[in-house]
């Protein structure tokens, strides 16, 4: 545990990761011989049934922080770490007054080794992909002119419920007309025009894992051939990277595949974020495929890959998959269905 005696796991997707306890409260005390998860009254059935023998489990009726100091009285932690990146301030605070042990700020201990997905952990994400898939597939042809994006997304939302999805691993976007053109727009009370072009960025949860996956498409007309043109361009560039991708190339690398197509076409100010992101237990997670990471991508890795052009004032296109990085491939854990949708 590069040179710690424990490690105190306080981030909920590592501690799901390591011990399978889905709960909201609890503390993992991991040591050399041994991992301990401490939690309250509330998961007293719940967490020894989901953790099995993966930790000892340690209920604490009054206080999951005077367990772990009573844990670590014993003196056998000399260096103690804790997630830098995910503690707040006020516990690490309350974790070194527990101890004497020497308190080592860690930066991703736990979600390095998520980087590499088993095929149980690929198999979720494909599930939780399908699963989108089939919610949009149901919903789509009910989405007409004069639909607020709030309508629309409260009825992606809740299929995507009554399909099985444990939550929603992010709000769903749905931005339509002019709003297209913010990547990340909040869904709003907008009314969808005749003709707009209308962006859906929506996930499913499966087993704990995300999926999460983009389309964009034109309501109540055939698309205009500006429209035409840069939904070509952006399905060019993302077919492109889908098809080149492969394990052992830097995030910069894989996301100069598609950023060279944009590019060649004059439209290099018009992609603006990175290409993609790793997915698993978070949405967000390593690798990142973008032009400033000389990270090596890993095999079994799980990643988006998602182009897009943004115009403001006009609207935005923006076309999103999941993939899986093989031992010498990229394998689409989505169904890949980007052509341009028209939805009269």
């Amino acid at each position: 545990m590069e040179g710690l005696d424990g490690l105190v796991v306080t981030h909920l997707p590592n501690i799901r990761y390591l011990t399978g306890f889905t709960g909201s409260a609890a503390v993992v005390l991991v040591r050399r011989n041994a991992s301990i998860l401490i939690s309250d009254f509330r998961y007293a059935a719940q967490a020894p049934a989901e953790v099995g023998s993966a930790a000892v489990v340690e209920i604490d009726q009054r206080s999951v922080w005077d367990r772990l100091g009573k844990l670590l009285s014993s003196g056998e932690v000399e260096r103690l770490g804790i997630e830098s990146t995910a503690l707040s301030v006020r516990d690490a605070e309350r974790i070194s007054a527990l101890t004497s042990a020497r308190i080592i700020p860690t930066t991703e201990l736990v979600e390095r080794q998520r980087v590499v997905k088993s095929p149980e952990e690929v198999q979720a994400i494909r599930a939780a992909a399908e699963l989108a898939q089939e919610a949009l597939a149901q919903v789509l042809p009910r989405v007409r002119a004069g639909q607020t994006e709030l309508e629309i997304g409260a009825e992606l939302e809740a299929v995507l419920r009554r399909k099985g999805s444990e939550w929603h691993p992010f709000p769903t976007i749905v931005a339509s007309g002019p709003r297209s053109a913010l990547p990340h727009a909040r869904t709003s009370s907008r009314a969808v025009g005749t003709g707009d072009l209308l962006l859906i960025d929506f996930g499913a949860q499966v087993d704990g894992y995300c999926s999460d996956l983009t389309r964009t498409m034109v309501v109540g007309a055939r698309a205009d051939e500006r429209q035409r043109r840069m939904h070509e361009v952006v399905q060019m560039a993302q077919r492109r990277a889908i098809e080149h991708l492969r394990a052992g190339m830097t995030g910069r690398e894989g996301d100069s595949l598609a950023r060279e197509v944009i590019v060649q076409r004059g439209l290099d100010g018009a992609f603006g974020h990175s290409l993609g992101h790793g997915l698993g237990l978070e949405v967000h997670e390593a690798p990142r495929l973008a032009p400033n990471s000389d990270a090596v991508l890993p095999a079994h890795a799980v990643v988006t890959v998602e182009p897009g052009v943004y115009f403001p004032g006009w609207g935005g296109i923006r076309l999103e998959d999941d993939v899986y990085l093989a031992p010498g491939s990229a394998e689409r854990l989505s169904d890949g269905r980007t052509d341009l949708l028209e939805l009269v």
